[in-house]
């Protein structure tokens, strides 16, 4: 099916946001997700189903500051 991630179209297989954090090599605690406009639970990553069309944003948390 056919997703857009952070702005871009994809082609993806999963069928959860989990799934789609782990074909990405993305570690689920370190993002946040977004699944149409609506912030998704981190414990409800497993039990989210994407489908065709939907958008989703990925929000990475980053070290730094300190000079």
């Amino acid at each position: 099916m056919q997703v857009k991630i952070n702005g871009k179209y994809e082609e993806t297989k999963a069928n959860t946001i989990l799934e789609l954090l782990q074909s990405k090599d993305i570690e689920p605690q370190m993002v946040s997700a977004e699944l149409n406009s609506k912030i998704v639970e981190r414990e409800a990553y497993s039990s989210t189903k994407i489908k065709e069309g939907d958008v989703i944003e990925f929000l990475f948390f980053m070290g730094g500051g300190g000079r």
